[in-house]
């Protein structure tokens, strides 16, 4: 392929330096929803590139990992992944109209922060209370393993009151937690119990969870489908 003057047109890279980190984040991601987008975009620091995605469960999570982008585009993680395991830089085929989704403000404000080790308490409890359940009913009633997992994720796992008052309560929902804990984001689960805290941040009506390997997002359920997007957001 040419351009204007004649000369091979150059083929779009990725620019993903931290193959390892970016590879750790799409794998799991690809292991949730095999057809995912995720998008690249800026973070307005040098050498560093935001990977976003969408878990099947809605809640945003983001990765930010060494590398340079000029641009924000989206693309299919699975092909991303294989382009990263071959060792390649190119950019897969852009996929821009298959990002839906706004994303959280830039800015955000810390309210309270979570020992790692109690995150993965909750997690662990609610996987022991989806297994039970569904072995074993509820009161004695067969229910769909649906409705419990959706049951189970809009549960409020955590309740943080602002120290400022009339400020309203910040909701942390297992929606959340199960996102920072099967995105890895908490590090290795045999690792030291020691280690940063889990930040929980609010940005205008979103709600975060920040650990130490990447930030899961969503917004509070009134707020989820309030006005149609006409093309795509820019974030």
């Amino acid at each position: 392929m040419t351009g204007p003057s004649g000369r091979a047109a150059a083929t779009p890279t990725h620019g993903l330096g931290g193959v390892a980190d970016a590879g750790a984040f799409l794998a799991r991601l690809v292991r949730l929803d095999p057809l995912a987008p995720v998008r690249l975009r800026p973070t307005g620091g040098p050498g560093r590139v935001a990977l976003w995605a969408r878990l099947p469960w809605q809640v945003l999570v983001v990765r930010t990992v060494a590398g340079e982008s000029a641009e924000d585009v989206t693309v299919a993680a699975a092909d991303l992944l294989g382009e990263l395991e071959r060792g390649g830089v190119a950019l897969p085929t852009r996929r821009d109209a298959a990002w839906r989704w706004p994303l959280p403000p830039a800015r955000s404000t810390q309210v309270e922060a979570l020992p790692v080790v109690e995150l993965r308490r909750i997690a662990q409890a609610a996987a022991g209370t989806l297994r039970t359940a569904s072995e074993q009913g509820v009161a004695g009633r067969a229910v769909g393993q649906r409705a419990l997992r959706d049951a189970l994720l809009d549960h409020v796992a955590v309740l943080v009151t602002p120290e400022e008052t009339p400020a309203a309560p910040v909701e942390v929902s297992q929606r959340l937690v199960q996102g920072v804990v099967r995105m890895g984001f908490l590090g290795a689960a045999d690792g030291p119990a020691a280690g940063p805290d889990v930040q929980v941040r609010v940005a205008g009506r979103w709600v975060g969870l920040v650990g130490p390997y990447g930030a899961a997002w969503s917004q509070k359920a009134t707020d989820l489908a309030v006005t149609p997007l006409a093309g795509r957001p820019n974030g």
